[in-house]
């Protein structure tokens, strides 16, 4: 799993193959399908450790014990790191479960994991249910989440202008505060929005 981590970080996996691996870990066929089945197996087995530590950055939003829109930001920057993190393996699964069944139902159970738990969050919470009224909330949360996983994706691949991180933090949060509590979320570091100019009269006098 470490070699195919590594081997992650300068090739895409559908250049890899079983060969490749051994080589990198140093060990014999016998021994890699002794454990796994697939290089699939594999990076199924490395994602499903990033989505374990993704659940914990989530998790001060889902607890509710913090301030919601705190506690979103925090998230979603603890998110946009954990992909940094481990981009050759999450950039992998994205771009290759529409290609495998394994892979395809791997990565949807990970995605509904994050979905389930933004809904029942969105559901406690009565502020965003009066918000979102007799929207379906299980739709908005899995559009969020969703969301999520492209803006990631496009931040781990460099992709401007999520390759920087306070863009990528500003931009998801306010998707998320703006759809669930009804008012976008400035950075604290942002400068000030400019107020609006009030229109001039051009009513002509008699």
């Amino acid at each position: 799993m470490s070699a195919t981590r590594e081997l992650l970080r300068q090739r895409r996996f559908d250049t890899l193959s079983v060969a490749d691996i051994l080589t990198a870990a140093e060990v014999s066929r016998a021994s890699f399908y002794f454990y796994f089945p697939s290089k699939q197996a594999v990076l199924g087995e490395l994602v499903r450790e990033a989505v374990t530590q993704g659940q914990q950055a989530a998790q001060p939003w889902i607890d509710g014990q913090q301030d919601p829109v705190a506690a979103l930001r925090a998230g979603v920057r603890d998110g946009a790191r954990l992909w940094q993190a481990n981009a050759g393996v999450l950039m992998a699964i994205v771009e290759n479960w529409g290609a495998d069944e394994g892979l395809r139902a791997l990565w949807l159970e990970q995605m509904d994991l994050f979905t389930d738990a933004a809904a029942a969050r969105i559901r406690s919470d009565p502020h965003a249910c009066q918000r979102l009224g007799n929207v379906d909330i299980r739709a908005v949360a899995a559009s969020l989440t969703w969301l999520g996983e492209r803006l990631y994706y496009l931040a781990a691949g460099a992709v401007p202008p999520f390759d920087n991180e306070e863009i990528l933090v500003d931009a998801l949060t306010n998707a998320w505060t703006s759809i669930l509590y009804g008012h976008p979320v400035t950075h604290p570091g942002s400068p000030p929005r400019p107020a609006t100019e009030p229109q001039e009269s051009t009513a002509s006098t008699n």
